[in-house]
């Protein structure tokens, strides 16, 4: 049997109305919902892909600072290596005779 829409009541068009609404809300919340969940997605790439290079960079940044530490170790190795070799070796004559003779200020005094 089929109900003439003037036949129905208030209450079941109001229950229609309701659920056309319901029906409708549903609707646009789950298309928010995607595009939501698309443009938080593109996000989430976005700073796995910035994480990746930033750690990238920091990886070269890491060999870089490793090479500077073994070349300045190497080079206090050599500086020590000089340090001690100089301090084994004799100590040199002056280059310019100071005898009494020809210190003047010496003869000066025995005078």
């Amino acid at each position: 049997m089929i109900r003439d829409p003037a036949s129905e009541s208030a209450l079941d068009q109001a229950v229609k109305r309701l659920e056309r609404a319901v029906a409708l809300l549903e609707q646009r919340i789950g298309e928010r919902l995607s595009r939501a969940g698309a443009e938080a997605g593109g996000l989430f790439d976005q700073d796995r892909s910035k994480l990746a290079a930033d750690l990238d960079e920091a990886r070269a940044r890491q060999r870089e600072l490793e090479a500077a530490g073994a070349e300045a170790s190497a080079a206090l190795g050599r500086a020590i290596g000089e340090i001690r070799a100089a301090l084994e070796e004799p100590a040199e004559e002056p280059p310019f005779d100071l005898t009494p003779e020809d210190d003047d200020s010496h003869a000066a005094r025995e005078h």
